[in-house]
């Protein structure tokens, strides 16, 4: 059965190439998705996260021409999630968009928070990028 899925997008006032290649570098997520990990490690050429949940890895897209920052978490326990993350270009500005995935047992109260964790983070990504031009 297909999962519930809620697609978050927030405008930045800055250049897709700006906030996508500040966003695709995986030692900035401390700073702009604190949701996600605290501080960030590169061990043997594999990227961890320390999350609330605890350490995780995390596998990003390859850098690519098409603003694509998706990334695969592996959970402590061996779950991985793949996580859908673009950069849209609109106009002089961008879009930062995530399709946010119900994860199967979730309350509509751990969804709700889920959905404003993700919506932090992505504000935070634009008071970053914004405050930087």
């Amino acid at each position: 059965m297909a999962s519930e899925t809620r697609h978050l997008a927030v405008p930045i006032d800055r250049p897709a190439a700006d906030v996508y290649a500040y966003a695709a570098d995986p030692r900035n997520i401390p700073e702009w998705a604190p949701g996600l990990g605290t501080s960030v490690e590169l061990v043997d050429g594999v990227w961890f996260v320390e999350g609330p949940g605890g350490r995780v890895r995390l596998d990003p897209a390859p850098p690519n021409e098409y603003l694509v920052l998706d990334h695969t978490v592996t959970l402590p326990a061996g779950d991985s999630i793949t996580n859908q993350l673009r950069v849209l270009t609109d106009g002089d500005g961008s879009d930062i968009t995530f399709a946010l995935r119900r994860q199967p047992g979730m309350t509509d109260d751990e969804w709700a928070a889920d959905i404003a964790a993700v919506l932090a983070d992505l504000n935070r990504l634009k008071q970053i990028t914004e405050s930087a031009a």
